[in-house]
């Protein structure tokens, strides 16, 4: 059971590492956002805009629109403008070291925002969740909507969909829940009937939710005429929509073929709604108030001078660096505790879910 108690005071101990001092020095915060496609991304950006004014910084908040030349662009010109700090959720990890180093030479500070900065010496530090306990919660209230919908069925029918392989967190997210599902895959409580497993048979390109719905389309019309899905583990609210879209129009959810249990992440607002209205099973909840708190500590820290806070110094090898890190707590949401968590926690009023 979800302990709001416990939250708030994780909640109210990460502000307290991160609540900047009245003597911060004023500079400039350049923040690259990958997307304004998911409402997440554009909560990440309000939140650290209205964080970092508040802390006496100016800020520069750049969406790059999925385009990978356009992020880099926008980098380029933060840089140009003499931005003192750099927070980065890039959109291919792998493709900014050239824009990077541009950034070291100025005396530029980078920070990694949630996704992490592949093959680089250049960053600095990384501010994220704890991303394989994403996939390992993802997982778990997989299994556990199988043992609620469908207990008297074995094995239970499953399909398996990754994030972007671009994007290092989506590995993190599949190995988690993989440690949850390949242990039932090898006692023969889950069978994979397309047999599509592994993250480059499974992973979403640009976390694209009609990409995810087309290959739904395709598993359901190759492996599903005379058996049907119990599960589907998906890493992200926006696939889970493309995906519920997929076995909807197909019958799922209506006569005697019950919906299967869909995972998600991210808490976005339609697939809460999706939850409440029994299509989506479950989602896992990360505070991107809390994320953005983070981040501003960090930035206070290295203008002054100091070390920020970190505790995680051993996870996140970039391919040149072990990147050292702070990681939040996800919280895994179901029907049964939404309203505690997104409404208790204020990130939605219960107007918002009406």
């Amino acid at each position: 059971m979800f302990n709001l108690k416990k939250f708030a005071l994780a909640a109210a101990s990460v502000a307290a590492l991160s609540v900047p001092g009245m003597a911060v020095a004023e500079g400039m915060v350049g923040i690259s956002m990958p997307t304004k496609t998911s409402a997440r991304w554009i909560a990440d950006g309000d939140n650290m805009v209205k964080q970092f004014q508040e802390a006496g910084y100016q800020t520069d908040l750049q969406y790059a629109d999925d385009d990978i030349p356009n992020q880099l662009a926008q980098i380029e010109n933060m840089i140009t403008k003499g931005v003192n700090v750099l927070v980065i959720a890039a959109i291919d990890g792998t493709t900014l070291s050239n824009a990077l180093a541009n950034a070291k030479a100025a005396d530029v500070k980078i920070i990694a925002y949630d996704r992490l900065i592949r093959d680089t010496p250049d960053i600095d530090y990384y501010a994220t969740f704890d991303n394989f306990k994403v996939g390992v919660e993802q997982a778990t209230t997989l299994v556990d909507g199988l043992k609620e919908r469908f207990p008297d069925v074995k094995p239970w029918n499953v399909e398996l969909f990754g994030g972007s392989p671009d994007d290092n967190n989506a590995f993190f997210f599949y190995d988690g829940a993989m440690s949850v599902i390949q242990p039932l895959i090898d006692d023969g409580s889950i069978v994979i009937p397309s047999g599509q497993m592994g993250m480059d048979k499974v992973g979403t390109l640009r976390w694209d939710p009609a990409t995810a719905q087309a290959r739904m389309d395709n598993i359901l019309s190759a492996n599903y005429t005379d058996k049907q899905v119990n599960g589907v583990l998906s890493p992200y609210d926006g696939l889970s929509i493309g995906i519920l879209s997929s076995l909807k129009g197909v019958g799922y959810g209506s006569g005697d073929m019950k919906m299967p249990i869909v995972s998600g992440q991210d808490a976005e607002l339609q697939s809460v709604k999706s939850i409440q209205a029994g299509e989506q099973y479950s989602t896992i909840f990360k505070d991107t108030r809390e994320l953005a708190k983070v981040t501003v500590g960090m930035v206070n820290a290295m203008m002054k001078g100091e070390e920020p806070e970190v505790n995680d110094t051993e996870t996140y090898n970039n391919g040149v660096k072990v990147v050292p890190s702070y990681l939040l707590e996800p919280v895994a949401v179901t029907e049964k505790n939404l309203n505690e968590v997104l409404v208790g926690s204020g990130y939605y009023t219960e107007d918002q879910l009406k």
